[in-house]
C-alpha cells in the first residue's frame, strides 16, 4: 500500500484572470523641431572617431637573456643501449646480446633489414663512387699543421725537486692527475727526500686536491677504471698498496714484504674481474703477481718470468719486468716488457708456466719503457724502448711493421691517442715531447713539444 498525501487549493486562491484587449496607439510626448538650433549645426569632415568593445589590458617590455646555438658533431661509435646497461661493462652488454638474439622476433628483424641492406650494397657495388671526374688537375697533399698549447703546469710542492715516474688519469672524464715522485737512481737520492705524492685538480694547479703519505715513495700509481675514489700503487720496497681518496692520504691496506716484489714494483694495473678489486704487478724481480685489494696479505697467483723449457721455474733464470700491458676487452691475455727488450705475450688460462708465457718477441736492445695495444686495433701494440719506438703485429713476430728513425737521446715513454688512432706520442730523456701521425708522415714526427730542459719521464693520455 502507497503513502501518499494530496495538497489541494482553492480556485480563488489563485489570484485575478489575465484579460487582453485590442487597442490603439498613445501618444506620450511630442517634440517639435528647433529651428534655432539647425543654424548652430556644423559639418565634421572628417570624422575620427574609435571605438573599443574589447578588455584593455597592459603592455611591457621586458629584454630576455639570449640564447646561443652552437652546431657541433658527435662520433657514435656505440649503439643504443636500456637505461639499465651499462654499455662500458663487457659482462652487461654480453648477456643482453645473448638474451636479444635468443627472441624468437630476432631473425625475423635482421631478415626485414637485410634486404635494404643488401640494395644499398649492390648500388654501392654498381656506381663507383671514388671516380675521379677531374683527372687533369694536379692535386695537392693535404698538410695538417699540428699545434699544442700548455694548458696548466703543476709543479712539486716540496724543497727538493724529484722527477715524476707515472702519471694516471682520474675515470671520471679526466678531472683529476695523479702523479707519483720517485727517484730510482740507486743510493743517489738525499735522505731527506720527501716521499709524498700527489692527486691534482685539472682546473687548478695552485695546490693538489691530496697528498698521498705513503713511508716509502711511489713508483706507479693507477686510478680504477669502475671507481674514481680507489687507486693501487707500487712502492719503491716492492709492496703494493691501495689508497681511497674519501679516507685521506694514508694507504688503506698494504702488502706484507714477505709476499711482495724483491725489487722496485714498476707498474700495477687494474684487471678485469666481477668484484673490480682486482690488479696484477710486475718487477724487475722477474715475478708477475695478481691481488686482491680486499686481501692484500698474500697474492692470488705468482707468475715467474723464467722462459727456460723444460725445467722448474727459477728466479736466477727470471727476467726482470719493466712495463705491463693489459687490454680489458681481452680479460685472459696479457703482455709484460722486460729489461732485456723481449716483449711477453702471457695468458691467464694456461695451466703451466710454460702455457702462461706464450709468445716472444726480440723487440728493443735494452728495457722496455712503455708497452701499449692501440684501442682500435688491439692486435697492434706500440714498445719504447733505446731509440726507437716500434708498432708490432701479434702475427709477424719477425719484425716490426713501423719503427721510428733513431733518436740521438733515450726514448723514456709512449703512449697511443684514446681518439685518433694513427697518432701516439713518445718523451725523450732530452725533455721533449713527439707526436706521431703514420697516417700523415712515417719519417719524422708531425709535432715536438719542448716541455723541459731535463729529461721527460713518463707520459699519459686522457680520454
Amino acid at each position: 500500500m502507497e503513502n501518499q498525501y494530496v495538497y489541494t487549493k482553492k480556485r480563488s486562491e489563485f489570484g485575478r484572470q489575465c484579460i487582453f484587449n485590442d487597442e490603439g496607439p498613445k501618444i506620450v510626448d511630442n517634440l517639435l523641431p528647433n529651428k534655432a538650433l539647425i543654424d548652430e549645426y556644423i559639418l565634421r569632415d572628417p570624422v575620427h572617431r574609435g571605438v573599443q568593445c574589447s578588455k584593455t589590458y597592459a603592455e611591457h617590455d621586458l629584454n630576455t637573456i639570449r640564447a646561443e646555438y652552437d652546431q657541433h658533431s658527435m662520433n657514435h661509435a656505440e649503439g643504443g643501449w636500456p637505461k639499465d646497461i651499462n654499455p662500458l661493462d663487457i659482462e652487461q652488454t654480453m648477456r643482453f646480446r645473448k638474451k636479444v638474439e635468443k627472441d624468437e622476433m630476432y631473425i625475423h628483424t635482421v631478415l626485414q633489414l637485410s634486404h635494404p641492406m643488401e640494395h644499398c650494397i649492390f648500388q654501392n657495388n654498381a656506381v663507383n663512387i671514388y671516380e675521379l671526374y677531374f683527372t687533369d688537375d694536379d692535386q695537392s697533399a693535404l698538410v695538417e699543421r699540428s699545434k699544442s698549447r700548455t694548458v696548466n703546469v703543476f709543479r712539486d710542492p716540496s724543497a727538493h725537486k724529484r722527477p715524476i715516474h707515472h702519471l694516471s688519469w682520474s675515470p671520471d672524464g679526466g678531472s683529476r692527475l695523479a702523479v707519483t715522485h720517485c727517484n730510482l737512481e740507486f743510493q743517489r737520492a738525499p735522505t731527506d727526500l720527501s716521499t709524498h705524492s700527489y692527486i691534482w685538480q685539472v682546473e687548478n694547479p695552485n695546490k693538489p686536491e691530496l697528498v698521498l703519505q705513503p713511508t716509502v715513495p711511489l713508483v706507479c700509481l693507477e686510478y680504477n677504471p669502475k671507481d674514481p675514489h680507489s687507486l693501487v700503487s707500487g712502492l719503491y720496497n716492492g709492496q703494493v698498496a691501495f689508497f681511497d681518496t674519501r679516507r685521506g692520504g694514508d694507504p688503506v691496506e698494504l702488502s706484507s714484504l714477505a709476499h711482495s716484489h724483491r725489487d722496485p714494483t714498476h707498474q700495477v694495473l687494474w684487471i678485469n674481474s666481477k668484484s673490480g678489486t682486482e690488479f696484477f704487478s710486475a718487477s724487475s724481480d722477474g715475478q708477475v703477481k695478481w691481488w686482491d685489494v680486499r686481501k692484500l696479505n698474500e697474492p692470488m697467483e705468482t707468475l715467474i718470468l723464467d722462459m727456460t723449457k723444460g725445467e722448474e721455474q727459477s728466479l736466477n733464470r727470471a727476467l726482470g719486468a719493466s712495463c705491463l700491458e693489459y687490454e680489458p676487452t681481452i680479460p685472459t691475455r696479457f703482455m709484460i716488457g722486460t729489461e732485456n727488450g723481449i716483449v711477453i705475450a702471457g695468458n691467464r688460462k694456461g695451466k703451466t708456466p710454460q702455457e702462461k708465457l706464450g709468445a716472444t718477441y726480440k723487440t728493443h736492445h735494452g728495457p722496455i719503457y712503455a708497452l701499449q695495444r692501440n684501442p682500435a686495433f688491439v692486435k697492434n701494440f706500440l714498445t719504447i724502448g733505446d731509440w726507437t719506438a716500434r708498432i708490432w703485429s701479434e702475427d709477424c713476430k719477425e719484425s716490426s711493421i713501423i719503427w721510428t728513425s733513431y733518436h740521438r737521446s733515450f726514448l723514456t715513454g709512449g703512449s697511443w691517442s684514446p681518439t685518433r688512432y694513427s697518432v701516439f706520442y713518445t718523451t725523450r730523456m732530452d725533455g721533449t715531447v713527439d707526436a706521431w701521425d703514420i697516417l700523415q708522415n712515417q719519417r719524422e714526427a708531425c709535432l715536438s713539444v719542448k716541455v723541459n730542459m731535463s729529461s721527460s719521464c713518463n707520459l699519459a693520455q686522457g680520454q
